[in-house]
């Protein structure tokens, strides 16, 4: 039997660490979420307070990464239970757990953002 509609499941997940995430849904839906995407919307607890502190203040200063650090990338992904993803990023940043759900959720926010062709 196949997971309802309202708790989406991926079937099959593919990182590529420069490029980024994609998604093939229990659905059929299939999507792709750019690595800077993913960084700049971990779910941790620091990236959270620092989206609300940039909703309140647009010149909120971001923290820097060294210049030495290169182009972020995704380096590793594992699975946390059935449920999750912990993404580990080159700039060290690895304390978001991606739910099927938050996952699906900025799915759907890139693709409503996302130039039509």
């Amino acid at each position: 039997m196949s997971a309802p509609a309202d708790d989406p499941r991926p079937n099959h997940l593919d990182l590529d660490g420069a490029r980024g995430l994609t998604l093939v849904w229990n659905d059929g839906v299939s999507d792709f979420l750019p690595v800077a995407f993913l960084r700049r919307h971990s779910p941790s607890a620091d990236q959270r307070e620092l989206r609300a502190a940039m909703a309140r203040n647009p010149l909120t200063v971001l923290p820097s990464t060294p210049a030495s650090a290169g182009p972020l990338r995704a380096e590793n992904i594992e699975l946390v239970g059935h449920y999750a993803v912990r993404i580990r990023f080159s700039d060290g940043h690895d304390t978001g757990i991606y739910t099927w759900r938050y996952l699906r959720e900025l799915a759907a926010q890139q693709r409503a953002s996302s130039p039509k062709a």
